[in-house]
């Protein structure tokens, strides 16, 4: 009689232990990937803050701002010889396509292989901004995991400027 006992009482806590699975199934849960870009899309250009994911439901593609791999930007405050260059790294993928890294920098420099635009999945993406800017007394080392870039994303071989020949 005893060995009963245990039994039900055992089958009752699994069985509401199943109800409590399928109710905690049943609700919604709210996706970690945006596909609305609408709120952070100003002027055509999507922001991305260091180490999000989102999904460009116009575009078919998929964008994660990986980090910033070099800042040599001049830092506010200091005089220094030349600008400087941020280098962001992005990885994209395409509904059909493998994810693919570029390598977008703040400014063209063909001498250090620097490029502002990259094309992807007959798309030309073009790092519009890179903030914070360095301050002089925290350097860059301050603003690792703080960066926010700015991109703009459009179809290839529609240049609006002459910036992305």
């Amino acid at each position: 009689m005893f060995h009963k006992a245990i039994i039900l009482s055992l089958g009752i806590f699994a069985l509401t232990g199943c109800d409590a699975q399928k109710k905690a199934k049943a609700t919604p849960k709210t996706s970690e990937m945006t596909t609305n870009t609408t709120p952070d899309q100003k002027n055509g250009i999507v922001y991305l803050n260091q180490g999000e994911n989102k999904f460009l439901k116009e575009f078919q593609m998929n964008v994660t701002f990986k980090g910033i791999s070099e800042d040599s930007r001049c830092p506010e405050g200091v005089n220094c010889i030349w600008a400087g260059a941020a280098l962001a790294q992005v990885e994209v993928m395409g509904i059909s396509t493998r994810p693919m890294v570029l390598n977008l920098a703040s400014m063209d420099y063909p001498n250090r292989n620097y490029r502002q635009s990259a094309d992807f999945n007959g798309y030309t993406i073009t790092l519009q901004e890179v903030n914070p800017y360095p301050k002089a007394d925290g350097g860059t080392t301050a603003l690792n995991g703080k960066y926010k870039i700015g991109i703009s994303i459009k179809k290839a071989g529609k240049t609006s400027d002459s910036t992305t020949q």
